[in-house]
């Protein structure tokens, strides 16, 4: 016999199914009725998802039963005037948190992570800094960029004007490669989709990707250091900048003058003054 709904249940359902489309989200499982309804965790993730060719006439590809295909449509959640509670950047970005949960999409939590790393910042902040992937103090506290590097990142923000409070950070995987590894695609492609809706409620102005690792997943290029620095890329409308690793500016001090040259230029687009002060 098939359940009646009220009309305030049909309306809720409605705003969250109209939610998931405008994440690219079209399939869904359909679960025992004693159990609340849930994304599917297998989630396919391909890697034109974030170059979107806007002349592409290609059909939305359908989901298996087993995953959830992304298509090549922008896949960032835009706020609906009917999901109210999703309007607020914070709500939003811990409704995402608690839809990666104690994540098992990817063979990382089999191999010595302790927590996942989600992110850390300013809901709203105008600049949003994207680096590799939790180390072990990360995976210890549980925030990015904690460890030697983030407090050379911290140092790189107030050098720019900023408080770290003032800024959002992220990785582009939340949880420690054993050893602290070059993350694998395919866990950058597992991961990349909370990242995207991330920055999809921040809505920064400017992106800073920091690392080689970073900056080839964000643009889907390959393409060395040298060429990608001191230039502007667009990422779904948003400009996005990349300079080195802190990391690996610990290991080679002298590019941190070219550093300090990468983030002028991102001062120069959000209209920060320009300090004489470089990155110590």
């Amino acid at each position: 016999m098939t359940a009646i709904l009220s009309p305030e249940l049909k309306r809720a359902l409605a705003n969250r199914i109209r939610y998931y489309q405008e994440l690219g989200i079209f399939d869904f499982y359909r679960r025992e009725a004693s159990s609340p309804p849930a994304m599917v965790e297998g989630t396919t993730f391909r890697e034109e998802t974030f170059v979107h060719n806007p002349e592409s006439t290609e059909p939305m590809p359908r989901a298996k039963s087993s995953s959830v295909a992304l298509s090549r449509e922008p896949v960032l959640p835009i706020s609906s005037p009917s999901a109210p509670l999703l309007q607020d950047p914070a709500q939003a970005l811990r409704a995402i948190r608690e839809d990666l949960g104690d994540c098992t999409r990817c063979r990382l939590h089999q191999q010595g992570r302790k927590q996942i790393v989600f992110g850390v910042g300013k809901p709203s902040a105008d600049l949003m800094f994207i680096g590799e992937a939790p180390g072990a103090d990360e995976d210890m506290q549980g925030e990015p960029f904690v460890g030697r590097a983030g407090q050379l990142l911290t140092n790189m923000i107030k050098a720019m004007g900023l408080a770290r409070e003032d800024v959002y950070i992220a990785n582009i995987i939340k949880c420690r490669p054993p050893g602290n590894r070059t993350p694998e695609r395919d866990e950058c492609e597992t991961c990349s989709p909370f990242l995207l809706r991330q920055i999809g409620v921040v809505k920064p102005k400017v992106i800073v990707a920091l690392g080689a690792v970073a900056a080839k997943t964000l643009l889907a290029v390959s393409a060395p250091m040298t060429e990608l620095r001191g230039r502007w890329f667009d990422f779904k409308g948003t400009k996005l900048a990349v300079t080195y690793h802190p990391a690996f500016l610990l290991r080679d001090p002298r590019q941190k003058k070219e550093t300090w040259k990468d983030l002028q230029m991102v001062m120069k687009e959000l209209q920060l003054p320009l300090p004489a002060k470089s990155v110590e």
